[in-house]
């Protein structure tokens, strides 16, 4: 992931960002803060490894020749 890609995520959530300073108290002001750092957490995570396979328990990788 590119510097350039990270602040176009980042950027799209600035407003959202801005808008939790307003909210009339801690809690619900922390809530938010962690669900959209959480989801820019996961949107730069998808975007450096790929997205996030449908069944997490799924094998992806088969490697035959270490024995087993």
């Amino acid at each position: 992931m590119t510097k350039e890609a990270y602040l176009a995520l980042a950027a799209t959530q600035y407003d959202e960002l801005h808008a939790i300073g307003q909210e009339p108290d801690f809690y619900t002001l922390e809530e938010k803060f962690d669900q959209l750092w959480t989801a820019l957490g996961r949107a730069v995570l998808e975007q450096t490894l790929g997205p996030v396979p449908a069944n997490k328990q799924k094998k992806t990788l088969s490697r035959p020749g270490l024995g087993g």
